[in-house]
């Protein structure tokens, strides 16, 4: 990687905040410029959500089986077990390793292979095998059924991997929040503070944050305002339910953190045995910037493009002033 462009940057905010229209808008820019004035290089991407999505879908199937769900409450509701808030960030830091080790992965099953992978994860964080105890046929049922969604993560994951690292920037997205009304610091699992403690050494050693602040109101407008039914899967027009939105993400924690850090313009991560400063650029989106970015680029206007651009550009200096290799 290069001096002159993050290693890897964690793009954080509430759902529907412009997370997955910002990853847009960089994969549209020339990579000169982005490097220039973004200090980003070629994107290499990582999301949390496509492990949301089948984890439902699990549930879906197992409950159209006639079995309990193990993961979700509801297709309306939160986590059974809030702990897998974790199980979610530590999926993210073998995504991390595998990419950087650039670990091909050929199993028989892929939908095996990731069940295998989920049971794991949650191990790490302290929750007991869930899959790994279903009977033999069931799991031979879920896999067949499941097998094409677990291809297009693991086809989505392997397409990241790159020839080499140069001038590259690993951007990984995520959301978290607590619930409406909390007060900060939030409660482990829930919010920022826990999960930045769940990332793995080799991860926040090289990493800064890029935050997109809106309000948790006008992340339920926007949240419901993109949502596409018949595409729930998108990164760019999922939909949260309204349970969720307030459960999960009633309140933001980031702002907290970036007050109480020991060291300005950071947030200050205690993990691991150490202590890390974590860069951190905030972009204002509370009025709106980025909606335009979920239509056809043909259809960006030079006005909406320099307005984000000049946006950006203000967060990811702040970022870069505190970034030491």
């Amino acid at each position: 990687m290069s001096d002159k462009v993050f290693d890897v940057v964690l793009l954080n905010a509430l759902p529907a905040s412009g997370k997955s229209e910002v990853r847009n808008f960089m994969a549209n820019i020339d990579p000169e410029v982005l490097k220039r004035d973004f200090h980003i290089g070629e994107n290499l991407q990582l999301d949390d959500f496509p492990y949301v999505h089948f984890m439902r879908r699990i549930d879906d199937e197992l409950e159209k089986m006639g079995y309990s769900r193990i993961f979700y409450q509801s297709t309306e509701k939160s986590f059974i077990n809030d702990w897998d808030w974790g199980t979610l960030i530590q999926l993210l830091n073998d995504d991390f390793l595998d990419l950087i080790n650039r670990n091909v992965i050929k199993p028989d099953s892929v939908a095996r292979y990731l069940f295998n992978r989920i049971d794991n994860a949650a191990l790490r964080t302290g929750i007991p095998n869930r899959l790994g105890i279903l009977p033999e046929e069931l799991i031979v049922k879920l896999s067949e059924v499941l097998e094409e969604d677990a291809k297009a993560i693991l086809e989505g994951k392997l397409k990241e991997y790159p020839e080499d690292f140069t001038d590259k920037t690993i951007v990984i997205e995520s959301a978290r929040g607590g619930h409406d009304g909390a007060s900060c610091p939030l409660e482990d699992p829930f919010g920022y503070q826990y999960s930045l403690r769940q990332y793995c050494p080799e991860l926040l050693s090289r990493a800064v944050i890029l935050y997109i602040w809106v309000t948790p109101e006008e992340s339920r407008r926007k949240n419901f305002e993109r949502a596409n039914p018949d595409d729930p899967g998108s990164n760019l027009f999922h939909g949260v339910p309204l349970s969720v939105m307030l459960n999960d993400y009633g309140t933001d924690d980031m702002a907290y953190l970036i007050a109480n850090s020991e060291v300005e313009d950071t947030v200050t991560v205690k993990a691991h045995g150490n202590t890390y400063h974590l860069p951190i650029g905030v972009f204002d989106n509370r009025v709106d910037q980025t909606s335009f970015l979920r239509k056809d680029k043909s259809e960006w206007t030079d006005k909406e493009i320099s307005e984000m651009t000049e946006s950006i550009q203000k967060a990811t200096d702040a970022m870069f002033k505190n970034y030491k290799k």
